[in-house]
């Protein structure tokens, strides 16, 4: 039964005076002037550096024309929180599928480095408006935590190009706690199937005027399939300082030590067959002395720095510096030995005025950025190094400068405009080839197509135009059009290491359309988009080098439907506030050629047209929440350009459980693939999959998992 509510009226009785009383003067009454007292939310943040939650996803709605949004870091908290997959799943647009329950996974935005299972392209990773990425564009997975975030910014496509990105895929925005927003003491433990436990411990003050914050984990899975262990030991930390009121500098570490097992791909009927199984090359070396024990291990130093001006509201100034220290020992089909410095510089400028009597809103800014990787290459003797075969030099260089502008034309009615220039180079010195026997049945280097020490230089421009339209507060319908540019990674253009393919920057032009908003039970963000892109990078293989070697493909077409939906099915079951939400993330993607001579209009490889997610939790206002989840991918898609092979539709039932609050303890309880499905979530793409040495390209995900934690916050 619901509690019955009451209405309490307090009244005051006023004297009367009796009429026999005949008093000498009248009395006057007492009167007190009582001020207006208004209560609205806070949204203002402490921080000049780190904007708050409730700030961004207001500014985000009402300035950026196209699909961008806001994940809360309490939402994906409710469950395991130990990957991108976690923490990304309900961002509307955005694909994460993991190579093998493994941080490492396909991330796609557009189809943006759709056929990346690794080392990620296409987006711009970002910690509090810094590039994570490297100087050449790729970026590690690895070196984010979920845990340390406060929310995350997901930007579309062009939508990013307030932080100077103009790459197709957009940018994902990594927004960290501070000592403002952060508990006193944190303290997390996670543990699962496969031998999986994590743990973490969190503290956030502020001191006067400086505020800390500071977050370390560490976690161990031996993985689901044989030979895939995983280690990691992170530390995120920030300081921030006020200078002055108008004056915030923040300094940022990170540390990240990560240790990976690779099990490698598998053909369909060995997954079939047993998917826990490691690939015979990647664990154990199929010939004596041969190649085998692959992993991918790294450790990571990053310090950034973050100094903000503002002279209360209207102009806003940000330089952004940041350095990062990488070192890379990779046995894979050689043993990659890499030593990266990457540094860097981002200067903003932010002004909200009026043009024309109208607000205005003006952003400018320019960065550069600048990597040097010392590259040396052993071969894999069993996992261990054996003869040094070469030694390079990688160095790459990119510049831009942007500007976006945003006119209220009208009170609902904004034009925006913006564009950026860039300039990026690759650079590849082969500065020592090493001779020696060769071991039995490894890799020999690739014929003499590519240069073994060259330098590519890119220009791009990139201008967008949009428009944004308030139906009210809470409502938007937005359009716009614009270009993207994105020179190719050291990864496509050295598929081997011992030279330098001369690849071309990928470019191309989006139309999208969409809106987003809030109607009472419903919460929704819907975009279509549609990109005519050229010379895009896909790994379509090579007959003389390589079966995966990335090449510009020409011309295709990417366009999709990017839909997030949150619907409060029922409310008041059977307390007062509680309810039944039903969260969904749907995509529908068309990735095809267009017009080419070879392929005409066919699909490309590597990618599932449909992907829906989807949790319907009963929640509590104590902070309970308990129900049912679902993945599902409900077609095939091809494998391997000819289409030769195919990976099969799959759904994955789970269910959730827990207790969340902002003090004290939390638990959760979660299931995953309680069917224990066998499937393959990405594929691993080539020319042709029936062709000898390239049939195994499936990668299996994890089979029936169970996870558990718990949370306590003083």
């Amino acid at each position: 039964m619901k509690p019955l509510s009451f209405l309490f009226l307090l009244a005051l009785p006023g004297a009367a005076l009796s009429q026999s009383a005949k008093p000498t003067q009248p009395a006057k009454p007492t009167t007190t002037d009582l001020k207006e007292v208004v209560i609205t939310a806070k949204k203002d943040s402490p921080s000049l550096t780190v904007p708050s939650l409730e700030l961004r996803r207001e500014q985000i709605a009402q300035s950026v024309p196209g699909g961008a949004g806001v994940v809360d870091a309490e939402f994906y908290k409710r469950g395991r929180a130990s990957t991108l997959k976690d923490a990304l799943d309900f961002a509307p647009g955005v694909l994460v599928q993991s190579r093998f329950g493994a941080e490492e996974s396909r991330l796609a935005i557009r189809g943006s480095g759709i056929q990346r299972t690794f080392h990620g392209r296409g987006i711009w990773t970002m910690q509090d408006g810094m590039p994570l990425n490297l100087a050449d564009g790729g970026f590690d997975m690895q070196a984010l935590e979920p845990l340390a975030a406060n929310y995350i910014e997901v930007f579309r496509g062009a939508n990013a190009l307030q932080y100077g990105s103009s790459t197709l895929g957009g940018a994902i925005n990594f927004i960290s706690n501070t000592g403002y927003t952060a508990p006193a003491s944190q303290a997390r433990v996670e543990v699962g199937s496969f031998n999986t436990y994590r743990g973490q411990i969190s503290s956030g003050f502020v001191s006067g005027n400086t505020d800390m914050y500071v977050s370390i984990t560490a976690s161990h899975t031996d993985g689901f399939r044989d030979w895939s262990k995983q280690e990691s030991f992170r530390v995120f930390a920030n300081i921030g300082t006020k200078i002055s009121p108008n004056l915030e500098n923040r300094l940022y570490i990170t540390y990240v030590d990560s240790n990976s097992q690779l099990p490698g791909n598998l053909t369909k009927a060995q997954m079939l067959a047993n998917p826990q199984q490691a690939a015979p090359g990647s664990f154990k070396p199929t010939v004596a002395g041969g190649a085998g024990y692959q992993e991918r291990n790294y450790r990571l130093f990053r310090l950034a720095d973050k100094l903000t001006y503002s002279d209360g509201g209207d102009n806003t100034i940000t330089l952004s510096t940041f350095w990062s220290w990488k070192d890379l020992n990779h046995p894979i089909f050689q043993v990659i030995d890499q030593l990266s410095n990457d540094l860097g510089f981002d200067l903003r400028y932010d002004h909200r005025g009026s043009l024309f009597g109208k607000e205005n809103t003006l952003t400018m800014g320019t960065g550069f950025m600048y990597g040097d990787t010392s590259d040396n290459r052993f071969f894999n003797i069993g996992g261990a190094r054996g003869a040094q075969v070469g030694s390079y030099r990688l160095q790459a260089t990119n510049f831009n400068f942007y500007f976006q502008d945003k006119q209220k034309l009208t009170d609902k009615l904004s034009f925006l405009a913006g564009a950026q220039v860039a300039y990026a180079s690759r650079d590849f010195k082969e500065r020592q080839l090493f001779g020696g026997v060769n071991p039995p049945g490894q890799f020999t280097g690739l014929p003499n197509l590519i240069n073994n020490s060259d330098r590519l230089e890119y220009w791009g421009f990139s201008p967008k135009l949009g428009l944004l339209y308030e139906v009210d507060p809470k409502t938007q319908i937005y359009f716009n059009a614009s270009r993207s540019f994105e020179p190719p990674s050291f990864g496509e253009a050295t598929p081997a290491g011992n030279g330098i393919l001369p690849l071309k920057a990928q470019t191309g032009t989006t139309l999208e359309i969409g809106t987003r908003g809030q109607r009472d039970r419903v919460s929704w963000d819907f975009s279509y988009y549609y990109a005519w892109l050229e010379r895009e990078l896909l790994g379509l293989g090579s007959p003389i080098l390589t079966p995966t070697t990335t090449v510009n493909a020409g011309k295709t077409i990417h366009q999709g439907i990017e839909f997030g939906l949150n619907v409060d099915v029922l409310r008041n079951l059977a307390y007062s506030s509680d309810r039944l939400v039903l969260n969904q993330n749907f995509l529908w993607s068309d990735f095809r050629f267009s017009k080419s001579a070879a392929y005409g209009d066919r699909l490309l490889p590597g990618y599932s047209p449909v992907y829906y997610r989807a949790q319907l939790l009963y929640e509590h206002p104590c902070g309970f929440y308990a129900g049912p989840t679902l993945e599902w991918s409900p077609f095939k898609y091809a494998a391997d350009l000819a289409r030769t092979t195919f990976a099969d539709p799959y759904a994955l039932l789970g269910m959730k459980l827990g207790y969340r609050t902002k003090k004290g303890p939390s638990f959760y309880f979660e299931a995953r693939n309680l069917t224990n499905e066998i499937y393959s979530p990405t594929v691993n793409v080539v020319t042709n999959a029936t062709t000898p040495g390239s049939t195994a390209v499936f990668l299996p995900g994890d089979g029936r998992s169970f996870y558990g934690g718990v949370e306590w916050k003083w």
